[in-house]
């Protein structure tokens, strides 16, 4: 009988060490500023091109782990050092997943190269799904992609909202519908290739958090591109649509999937400022002094620093389990993705309350960085699926039932 056991191997304790390191002398030093300024952090990000922290091979050796544990890791690490610039470092990782996903072996060797740029000029990649009035609702999605055979091009039209990188980006990755009638069947995935004619962002969106992560509005006014620049190629799309209309379920099953997939990596992301905020908070209650002791000799502020290191701990193990099961092609049967990340986004955002009220006035204050990584994490219950979206998931899943 195999031994049961939850230590990391040498390896991925090399890779969390290594993580940690950049996250704590580079990231960290630089998280006050960046945040303050609303700026894409592009010295930091040449800093992680130059050790290999930023590139396709970083997370391709994360994806080579058979357990799934490196990517999270490696996330609730960097996340750990700041929320926005590891936001501004990983946001590529998401487009390159979807080319990987859905795109050709000479699509990955000629446009994964561009969305990373090089160490002495690194670029940045967005994907550009969510619109105006198509969030949580994909099947509402109006951007219209039309062939173009006399040319052999693809025209694009329509609008993507809260894109990350959307505008400074080299590559952009856009859904958009192909045949109306299949509602979100009926969507097919782009390259916009860098300086393409008809692609434009107003600029910088002003954020609650994550203030280091550039996020822009996307405009797209018949937006041309190659043939070519549709992920997985004509034929591909062709056999699925044929599949959709004949009513077979595979493309709208494989969808689920592939977001069930990432948001294992979105909840260690949570864990890694929720766990910053626990760690802070518990050497100021160390440190501070009323009524002639330290304030963690009083058994409400222990007490809660206890529930915090719980939740985080019991978050990280849904997460890990996930990302296994992911890794190792186990079914989600009852969400477990989803339950990874729902659970992982409220801890962030209760745990990084309860840091700035155990701070008192001062955790109110930018001098202490709490308050930071309170306004970080309350878009862990938003982003890559609202809680609302993830509990739509779980129940569907346990019970078997559409529920709506």
């Amino acid at each position: 009988m195999s031994e049961f056991s939850l230590d990391l191997n040498e390896e991925q304790r090399d890779l969390r060490d290594w993580v940690h390191g950049f996250a704590k002398e580079v990231v960290r030093p630089a998280a006050a500023e960046w945040d303050a300024r609303e700026e894409t952090p592009w010295p930091v990000i040449q800093e992680a091109a130059k050790i290999g922290l930023y590139g396709f091979e970083f997370l391709a050796n994360c994806w080579s782990d058979p357990t799934g544990l490196s990517l999270p890791i490696a996330n609730e690490e960097l996340f750990w050092g700041d929320a926005g610039i590891g936001m501004a470092l990983l946001g590529t990782s998401l487009v390159v997943a979807s080319i990987y996903g859905s795109g050709t072996p000479e699509q990955m060797l000629e446009w994964v190269p561009q969305c990373y740029g090089t160490v002495d000029e690194p670029a940045v990649a967005a994907f550009c799904n969510t619109e105006p009035e198509a969030g949580s609702d994909v099947g509402a999605i109006r951007t219209r992609a039309v062939y173009d055979e006399a040319t052999d091009e693809w025209v694009l039209n329509g609008q993507k909202a809260y894109a990350t990188n959307g505008g400074i980006a080299t590559v952009h990755v856009v859904t958009a519908v192909v045949d109306p009638e299949l509602g979100s069947r009926g969507h097919a995935a782009f390259v916009v290739p860098p300086g393409t004619k008809g692609l434009s962002s107003p600029g910088k969106l002003k954020k609650l958090g994550l203030r280091a992560s550039h996020t822009a509005d996307v405009f797209l006014d018949d937006v041309r591109v190659p043939g070519r620049c549709l992920l997985g190629g004509r034929e591909a799309l062709r056999e699925r649509l044929d599949r959709a209309r004949s009513g077979q379920r595979a493309a709208g099953q494989a969808a689920m999937r592939t977001f069930e997939l990432t948001r294992p990596t979105v909840g260690a992301q949570a864990i890694g400022v929720a766990r910053a905020a626990y760690e802070y908070t518990l050497e100021y209650a160390r440190s501070r002094v009323q009524f002639g002791r330290p304030i963690v000799q009083n058994q409400a502020v222990a007490f809660a620093l206890a529930d915090m290191k719980m939740e985080i701990d019991a978050a990280r193990l849904l997460v890990w389990r996930a990302a296994w099961m992911g890794r190792n092609n186990r079914a989600f049967e009852a969400g477990e993705g989803s339950m990874s990340k729902l659970k992982a986004g409220e801890v962030a955002v209760a745990v990084t309350e309860k840091a700035v009220q155990l701070l008192g006035g001062a955790g109110y204050l930018r001098e202490h960085p709490v308050e930071r990584w309170y306004r970080d994490a309350k878009i862990y219950t938003i982003f890559e699926g609202t809680s609302e979206i993830q509990r739509l998931v779980i129940s569907r899943a346990i019970s078997g039932v559409q529920i709506r």
